[in-house]
């Protein structure tokens, strides 16, 4: 294990307006993780939310957690900076996102690949230049009917799926803290039967 920070960035909107919406999963996950770490987030330089710590059983992992404050359009700024002001490279970030393509509550992780059309990711990939960074992909289903995508994650998580969303973040947390700690294969093991 090396001795770089990972960068964990958890992807959504900020203010209060979009606090509950589907868009904003990777910062409910960030906010636990947070937690976690015992640390508390404080703004940044590089126009995001950050907390520097050590991450659960792991003591050796440190960990730089991040919540862009930028919209989510232009979350790779604040990752690109974060990127430079820490010296992390690009296989030591995770970015933790909402996913229309995987069913409510189901996680996917990978490295690289493309950004499904989710503004977030094609911003970070641009602003870092590279798209071989981890991802934790936390599904949340596609619109029903004709509803419109881009509505769709602008809306909070019905009150069946905000019933089961405490249990779906923690363990989207445990899953992030398993992607630095194991192999990627290990914890897709662990984490794609659900």
């Amino acid at each position: 294990m090396s001795d770089e920070p990972f960068l964990i960035v958890g992807l959504g909107n900020p203010g209060p307006d979009y606090s509950g919406n589907r868009h904003n999963v990777g910062f409910m996950v960030a906010d636990l993780l947070a937690e976690r770490a015992g640390g508390r987030f404080k703004l940044h330089k590089s126009r995001a939310e950050v907390v520097e710590g050590r991450i659960g059983g792991y003591p050796g992992l440190r960990v730089v957690l991040a919540k862009p404050m930028t919209y989510m359009n232009n979350s790779g700024s604040p990752v690109g900076s974060l990127r430079d002001f820490f010296k992390i490279p690009p296989a030591n970030i995770v970015v933790i996102h909402d996913e229309l393509d995987i069913p409510f509550g189901a996680l996917r992780l990978k490295c690289g690949g493309g950004d499904n059309g989710h503004n977030g990711l094609r911003s970070i990939s641009r602003l870092i230049g590279t798209r071989d960074y981890l991802r934790v992909r936390f599904g949340i289903g596609r619109p029903p009917g004709r509803q419109d995508p881009a509505d769709y994650v602008l809306k909070d998580f019905s009150a069946a799926e905000r019933k089961e969303l405490p249990f779906l973040v923690d363990r989207a947390a445990d899953a992030t803290e398993a992607l630095m700690s194991e192999s990627l294969p290990n914890a897709q093991n662990t984490y794609h039967a659900g």
